[in-house]
Order: C-alpha cells, then structure tokens, then sequence
C-alpha cells in the first residue's frame, strides 16, 4: 500500500484509489450483464461460434455482434470488411491502380476490436487450454475455420513483418482477414 507523508497527499491518493476501485467494480458488473447476456438467443450461437476464434472472447465477440448484427446481412466477407472499414482506399486512373491507408469507414468500435485481437495472431498456432474450452461444443468447421485461421493470419503476419512493416500496419491487414473468418464462423450452416 502506498503512504504519503504529508496528510493532502495521502488523503488526494485515498480518494484516487476509491474511485478506481468503484470504477473497477462497475466494469466488473457490466462485463458480467454482457456475459449473462451472450448465454442466451439471439446471441448466443454467433458468440459461442465467434469465441472459437483466437483472441475474441465473451466480451469481444458481443462487442462484434452489437456492432455488426446479423452476420448474415453480408453475401461475402468482403462486404463485411468494408462495413467496418478494414480495406484499403483506391486512387485508381486508367491502368494506374494506386491503394491508400484504410478506408475506416463503417463501426469504429468493431473494427477496433478486430485490431486488438489481431495481435494475437503474432503468436506460432497453438490452441491452449482456454482456446480447447472455448471450442468444446461447437461444430467441427467452427473448429477448423479458425484452426485455418490460426495458421494463415500467423503466415500473414510473419510474411509482413519479414518485409519490414509496421507492427500497427500488419494488425491492421490481419484484422481484415480475421473480419473474414468471423464471417465465415458467424454465417457457418450447421
């Protein structure tokens, strides 16, 4: 525990550290709403299917479903990779076919949560102990859509870094093929 010297020093740090702990149960309430949540229709199957996925769990795959709705909306996982904004801008004349940065048009929010768990995939394939629970259930081609997941966006990953880009660049492209799997668990015919 931290202890100041002086009393409006302890008693500033007090009252910081009260906050933050209120805060911090606050989020634990919500976070255990959202769970309770995804357990039932009609989000429980697209965040069981989504959650098979690494680096999307309970509150990231409700986060994609509240942002993104009905998966089955988009013909292609093209379509949903422009609707969060995760392709890249064209300046194109004639033959001359120019691509810019991402367009980021669409949900900010979905697409911030396909970044973050992007980041995931810098990691070799592997599915752990928390992966295996998570899968445990769901149909087989959920599990194999996101083995091949695993090992492709792990290959994409690589192949950029070997080519000098940007750690933030490269979660950004592996975001947009993650948005692809999503699609494809989240639409998945049983």
């Amino acid at each position: 525990s931290q202890r100041f010297d002086d009393g409006p020093s302890q008693l500033a740090f007090d009252h910081y550290l009260a906050a933050r702990m209120e805060r911090a149960s606050q989020l634990d309430a919500i976070d255990a709403h959202l769970a309770g949540a995804a357990e039932h229709p009609p989000l429980s199957e697209s965040v069981a299917r989504l959650r098979c996925l690494r680096g999307i769990d309970t509150l990231s795959a409700v986060g994609l479903c509240a942002e993104i709705g009905d998966f089955r909306r988009f013909a292609r996982a093209g379509q949903l990779m422009h609707y969060v904004g995760l392709v890249p801008a064209e300046f194109s004349s004639g033959e001359q076919r120019r691509l810019g940065s991402i367009t980021k048009t669409g949900s900010r929010h979905a697409r911030r949560l396909l970044v973050e768990a992007a980041w995931h995939y810098r990691h070799r394939p592997y599915v752990g102990k928390a992966i295996e629970a998570r899968q445990a259930g769901q149909p087989a081609a959920a599990v194999a859509i996101s083995w091949s997941a695993q090992r492709r966006l792990h290959r994409t990953w690589e192949r950029l870094r070997a080519r000098g880009k940007r750690p933030g660049l490269i979660a950004v492209a592996v975001a947009r093929e993650l948005a692809g799997f999503a699609w494809a668990i989240a639409t998945l015919e049983e």
